[in-house]
């Protein structure tokens, strides 16, 4: 890395440090504020939190969280499908093939998700047909997510070197070949972080649910932070929410490295 810039002197080591010191500081110090501000509005109450001692309320918890990881699931295997047939379309050399599939890519990327989840789930029941939530909110998560994996897709297989390509056909591979035993190997190493990135908007993306009643995790923590006998503890049950929300994602991102290390 020294061949790119050059190393920083000790002056420049200081500044970096001090930078870094004022910055620590200054994070530390707002989320001081945040807590002095909940404790002095009577967030941290015993009253508020006495609900998610009861199995009920733990129950209840968990079955959000079982809807949340059911949707984020199947939506990101359908997404996933859905951006290989994607992908492969716009590296076709056929026009009719890539011209489609480059239109609905584009489309959908465009296109706001609370939209096509209001669209599958609104829609249908103009013309009588009602279809369970879940139902309305996967189709909305694997048409977006699927166009933006698509993209990562392309993207990741256009950046294997063209000789290699060249080397393939050479050898008397065909396309497919070349894609399965050489391209889709390569491209995967790079590709993996945006992969896990863009899954992991998938998994937080499933909390949009709660506007068509879906029973995702903040649709749960809506109804707990909502109850009057424990003084509308809403703070509460979103910090418990996002606590869990956070170590899902955290845990994805964690395997992520670990199979980056793996196939490294």
């Amino acid at each position: 890395m020294s061949v790119l810039y050059d190393l920083p002197g000790p002056r420049a080591r200081r500044r970096n440090a001090a930078f870094g010191a004022l910055s620590t500081v200054a994070i530390v110090a707002l989320v001081a504020w945040i807590i002095y501000r909940f404790w002095a509005t009577g967030q941290f109450e015993a009253i508020k939190w006495q609900q998610f001692q009861y199995e009920a309320v733990q129950l209840e918890i968990l079955a959000g969280l079982g809807n949340t990881l059911k949707a984020a699931g199947i939506a990101a295997v359908l997404a996933c499908l859905l951006a290989v047939v994607l992908a492969a379309g716009r590296l076709s050399d056929n026009a009719l093939l890539r011209a489609p599939a480059t239109t609905v890519v584009e489309f959908f990327r465009a296109v706001p998700l609370l939209i096509l989840i209001f669209f599958g789930y609104y829609v249908p029941l103009q013309f009588g047909w009602r279809i369970d939530t879940i139902w309305a909110l996967v189709l909305g998560l694997t048409l977006y997510n699927g166009s933006v994996l698509a993209e990562i897709l392309r993207a990741g297989i256009n950046a294997v070197p063209r000789g290699q390509t060249e080397a393939a056909y050479s050898l008397g591979l065909r396309k497919s070949q070349l894609m399965r035993l050489i391209l889709l190997p390569q491209a995967f190493r790079a590709m993996l972080p945006a992969l896990v990135s863009q899954l992991v908007v998938l998994l937080k993306d499933t909390a949009l649910g709660f506007i068509i009643a879906y029973p995702e995790l903040l649709y749960v923590g809506k109804a707990i932070g909502g109850r009057l006998a424990f003084d509308l503890p809403y703070v509460p049950a979103y910090l418990v929410i996002g606590t869990i929300y956070i170590s899902i994602c955290g845990a994805l991102s964690a395997f992520a490295w670990w199979l980056r290390r793996r196939l490294r």
